[in-house]
């Protein structure tokens, strides 16, 4: 009889015990008070909802930019001086001509078209003029002969001319001439407007009158052996 009466109050003890504590863990966790509760369901929800910014693309240019800009502004050469100039130079159709700084292409294009040059190549190193000749070609009608190129005149390879032509500066000249003799065969003509060579002499020089004022046109022959004072 006893026993049953302990095993009765064990029970009951700890059915009481239970009853207490499972209360006391709902009061805790109901408390509205509970720092625990940082944010609603609600707030989680908009925060993940939040789209993450796209990863720019990176872009490449559609046409490549020059390594430098210009040494010269671009002033094109009269009409009148570019057919001097190619007369001078006795340019036929045996000839491949390279002009170096050549703008809008009127000096190769007038060789191809006018004087039946094989082939004409002008040196450019101003995108926007480099496109604008292809198009003057084209509408010229001598495209398949010409050939208009985005470069720094001093890096072209030059050894398959037989004409340069040129409008640069004095000192640009000068700057050029080591280049010339280097890489220009014996006999291969190049004819200057307005600007010489320096201390090489030119074989000839003319003058062209033109709408504003008086032109120069000066003429050179690659030697066979270049002067000690030139080297």
């Amino acid at each position: 009889m006893q026993l049953r009466i302990i095993f009765r109050l064990l029970v009951l003890s700890v059915g009481v015990g239970s009853l207490i504590l499972t209360g006391c863990t709902q009061e805790n966790t109901s408390n509205p008070t509970d720092n625990t509760q940082a944010s609603s369901p609600t707030s989680v929800a908009e925060t993940t909802a939040q789209p993450s910014p796209p990863t720019p693309v990176p872009t490449t240019p559609a046409t490549p930019t020059p390594n430098k800009a210009p040494d010269v502004v671009y002033v094109p050469t009269p009409e009148v001086v570019v057919n001097k100039m190619l007369e001078l130079a006795k340019v036929t159709k045996d000839d491949v001509i390279y002009d170096l700084g050549s703008g809008d292409g009127r000096i190769v294009i007038t060789a191809a078209q006018k004087f039946g040059a094989r082939k004409g190549v002008g040196i450019e190193i101003d995108p926007k003029l480099v496109k604008q000749s292809q198009e003057n070609a084209k509408k010229a009608g001598v495209s398949d002969r010409v050939d208009f190129r985005q470069q720094d005149l001093f890096t072209t390879d030059l050894r398959e001319a037989t004409v340069v032509t040129l409008y640069l500066l004095p000192e640009l000249n000068v700057k050029l001439r080591p280049k010339l003799f280097k890489e220009l065969k014996p006999g291969t003509r190049i004819v200057s407007h307005d600007f010489d060579m320096g201390d090489w002499k030119p074989e000839k020089v003319v003058k062209v009158k033109g709408d504003a004022r008086e032109h120069t046109v000066y003429f050179w022959t690659i030697p066979q052996q270049v002067p000690e004072n030139l080297r």
